[in-house]
């Protein structure tokens, strides 16, 4: 398991869905920020995805259900895919 940086390329993201908005959120006008740190596999599946900074109103559950769905190309060491540990602030904004 690696870390991006130095002779570790960065997982570059090629799928990303919005995530969606707990009612309750959206009712309330909440937005914000939660951070999500994750292992990315050498395949480019997100794995071992958890909460690092909450936001709570049920707005957690969605970023983790957002990161679970994220597709990367993998992190690169010597020309070869390996995992690496990335954190991922997911955005939460009203239009």
């Amino acid at each position: 398991l690696y870390h991006v940086g130095g002779d570790v390329s960065a997982p570059t993201l090629i799928f990303s869905p919005d995530p969606q908005y707990s009612e309750q959120a959206r009712q309330a006008k909440y937005q914000g920020v939660c951070v999500i740190a994750l292992i990315i596999d050498a395949q480019g599946n997100p794995t071992r995805v958890q909460v690092v900074r909450h936001l709570g109103m049920g707005l957690d559950q969605k970023a983790v259900e957002a990161v679970k769905a994220y597709r990367f190309k993998p992190a690169m060491r010597f020309g070869k895919p390996v995992a690496v540990t990335v954190n991922i602030e997911v955005n939460f904004r009203l239009n």
